[in-house]
């Protein structure tokens, strides 16, 4: 007598075709995910590549306008009879007025340096125009040879001081106030002064040197700017 085939058996192969199909498609669904996800991750570095290179581009195309800025800055000394007295570094986008743009021990400023800051007022204006997060940093210095004695004659001297801080903030202060004849009250501003006293000596130079009595304009376009010239 033959026997009949077994209905368990023909369900247990459909469940286990069921079962396969099943795990494929999971396989499939995993595969497909992974590529997603594989491929999102090229397209965001494709996309911050891009950024980067814009940003680049950018700060070349906003370093070539600065550059051709300061040089025209210290085309304007020349002409004015002034290029000797303040050094233009167009790399680090930074002015210095040495010791004798200034009275001996004093903050007022000398005829010719007041002449070659109220030419480069023009192109400070320029500067703040054009950068709308731009800042100009006005920072005082000198040696570290203590004052011998106060000074109280502000007539004479254009400020009264008893130590090097209060003199480089006073220097820098008079600068201030003719790199901004023309600019706005808003937008003079960002002409910001500060005094170092002797704690900032020019790197390689004697810290009794009167090679650091100087004053320094910076040029400053971004705050981040800002932290990368500190560091």
């Amino acid at each position: 007598m033959r026997e009949k085939p077994s209905e368990w058996i023909s369900i247990s192969d459909l469940m286990a075709g069921v079962m396969a199909v099943v795990m494929l498609m999971l396989v499939v669904s995993v595969l497909q995910n992974k590529a997603a996800e594989a491929a999102m991750r090229v397209e965001k570095q494709q996309m911050e590549a891009a950024r980067q290179a814009v940003k680049n581009q950018g700060a070349a195309t906003q370093q070539a306008r600065l550059s051709t800025l300061l040089e025209a800055m210290q085309a304007d000394l020349a002409h004015g009879g002034e290029g000797g007295l303040i050094d233009v570094d167009i790399k680090n986008r930074r002015l210095t007025l040495p010791d004798n743009a200034f009275g001996r021990g004093s903050a007022c400023i000398t005829d010719e340096a007041k002449k070659a800051l109220t030419q480069l007022s023009v192109r400070v204006a320029t500067f703040i125009q054009d950068y709308g997060q731009g800042q100009v940093l006005v920072e005082g210095h000198t040696d570290n040879v203590p004052v011998s004695r106060p000074v109280t004659d502000y007539l004479r001297y254009c400020t009264v001081y008893d130590d090097n801080y209060t003199l480089s903030a006073a220097r820098a202060r008079e600068a201030r106030k003719l790199l901004v004849l023309a600019l706005d009250g808003q937008q003079s501003q960002r002409v910001i002064v500060a005094g170092y006293g002797d704690s900032k000596p020019k790197p390689g130079v004697d810290p009794a040197s009167a090679e650091n009595r100087r004053v320094e304009v910076q040029l400053v376009v971004s705050q981040e700017d800002r932290s990368l010239g500190e560091r």
